[in-house]
């Protein structure tokens, strides 16, 4: 039985965040688990592991094939993919979800990281109720937690002087960027290869893997992406580089990052990138837009800015904002630059037009609203953070006695399991592409195969390389969902 020490019940820290990891040997773990032959699940226990889906979520498996007749690919969202086939979930409390053939699990998937309370949070949820059988769920009018949430926002966030609700992450980014572009009448846009800002035209750009630029970009006209651009990940000196050429075109609008690193810290940056970061935008006049949609709210009620003391021009929100109830997206910034967005008749020259009826409906406002209270009462962030603490240390010993060349590392409630190492590749060499490609999907593989032995484990993940904690994982949560991964990692 695997266990680590137990977490503590006071944090001297408002964060989740008790130590940054260490980046240059996190990299370099990461580096070596690339240079070497993948080291897969072993064949003859992936029979074992595939014959659970078979006998044990028979259900599933018809309501699967059902979704394939209707449904592009079978599932409506990306977290819901799962090999062999998805899972159908029934019911989630806390720290477990339920599928519809009545197999219980443990959740580090907490939808994408956005329950943070842990899933169907029960004070959260009846006042959800109280306003749904009030008004509904829309009116398309003004309702008293639009403004009762935005002074939620302003108050914890140091940025953030005026907030706008908006539909998704996606949304508030498509936004920022042009808020940044009205603000500063410049057009160039430039973000850190490999990350995710959502499925917009303009940022369906050197995702998730740095140096593919538009290899993902079907659909989308050569003009959408015309004026973004890609730097590589850490590196501010070609980041200086590109912002001095660009000075040269017309200048950059805004650098746009995710704080932690692409891919929710899967890159993790140093702990004084994004101060240094910072100050190179402010040498060249460039908006800083802070992607906090992962780690907004989860890192601490201040977002990533707060734990690196760091202030963004434009910070994008989603996920924990509305406690994973649905419309959850936001951008917030200086008066100045939001200005631009107000709505009506009033506003500036430079009113940047954006809308959506269902954005900033009561239902999720008031989970927004109350969802950050429970948050602020109940050190979420703090005990979510310990959880992942302990979990990556549990994680992290188990790897080295059994002496496998995987990497656990956390930043936070946000914990990195890699064992094959695929999103850690890059195009860095244009002629090496095709080779590329295909390593990636022997790797991608052997992630898939993972992911579904953690299921057939009685665990569930993102994408079987990243998990996020709760404030619903204890000690005891913790302590079983080790001797799970233990398990799993023996098939290896």
């Amino acid at each position: 039985m695997t266990t680590v020490a137990s977490t503590t019940d006071q944090f001297v820290s408002e964060f989740s965040i008790s130590r940054w990891c260490d980046t240059a040997e996190v990299l370099a773990r990461l580096d070596a688990l690339l240079k070497q032959p993948i080291r897969p699940i072993r064949p003859e226990n992936m029979s074992g592991v595939l014959s659970y889906f078979d006998t044990r979520c028979r259900q599933s498996k018809l309501v699967s094939a059902a979704a394939k007749d209707v449904i592009p690919g079978g599932v409506q969202h990306n977290l819901a993919f799962n090999y062999p086939h998805p899972l159908a979930i029934g019911a989630a409390d806390g720290a477990h979800m339920s599928d519809v053939d009545g197999n219980r699990y443990i959740d580090f998937l907490q939808a994408g990281g956005a329950t943070l309370l842990g899933a169907n949070y029960r004070p959260v949820r009846e006042r959800v109720q109280a306003v749904l059988a009030e008004c509904g769920p829309v009116t398309g009018l003004l309702h008293e937690y639009e403004v009762k949430l935005a002074e939620l926002v302003c108050r914890h966030v140091p940025s953030v002087e005026m907030f706008r609700m908006l539909g998704s992450g996606t949304e508030a980014v498509m936004a920022a960027i042009r808020l940044a572009r009205a603000h500063t009448g410049r057009k160039w846009i430039i973000k850190m290869g490999g990350g995710y800002h959502g499925w917009s035209d303009q940022m369906v750009y050197g995702i998730r893997v740095p140096g593919t630029g538009r290899m993902d970009a079907a659909g989308i006209p050569r003009s959408s992406t015309a004026r973004i651009q890609e730097s590589f990940p850490h590196d501010l000196n070609a980041l200086r580089r590109r912002l001095q050429f660009n000075r040269l075109r017309g200048g950059t609008a805004a650098v746009i990052v995710e704080p932690f690193g692409p891919e929710s810290g899967t890159r993790p940056v140093t702990a004084a990138f994004n101060g240094e970061l910072r100050t190179l935008c402010d040498e060249f006049g460039v908006l800083l837009i802070f992607d906090e949609v992962v780690t907004g709210f989860r890192t601490g009620l201040s977002g990533a800015q707060g734990y690196f003391d760091v202030r963004p021009d434009l910070t994008v929100f989603g996920k924990c904002l509305t406690g994973g109830y649905p419309m959850s997206g936001g951008v917030g910034g200086q008066r100045d630059i939001m200005m631009n967005l107000a709505g009506g008749l009033g506003g500036s020259q430079k009113k940047v037009l954006v809308g959506g009826t269902l954005s900033a409906n009561p239902l999720s406002c008031v989970a927004g609203y109350y969802s950050i209270l429970e948050m602020e009462k109940t050190q979420a962030a703090q005990h979510a953070g310990r959880a992942g603490d302990r979990l990556c240390a549990g994680l992290t010993e188990i790897i080295d006695r059994l002496g496998l060349p995987y990497v656990a590392y956390n930043q936070g409630s946000i914990v990195h399991l890699q064992t094959s190492g695929v999103m850690l590749m890059d195009a860095r060499n244009p002629f090496k592409l095709l080779k590329l490609i295909q390593e990636a999907e022997a790797r991608k593989r052997s992630m898939e195969e993972f992911g579904a032995a953690y299921c057939a484990h009685g665990l569930i993940t993102l994408a079987g390389s990243r998990l996020y904690t709760s404030l619903a994982d204890t000690d005891e949560v913790i302590d079983e969902a080790l001797n799970r991964f233990e398990d799993v990692l023996k098939l290896a």
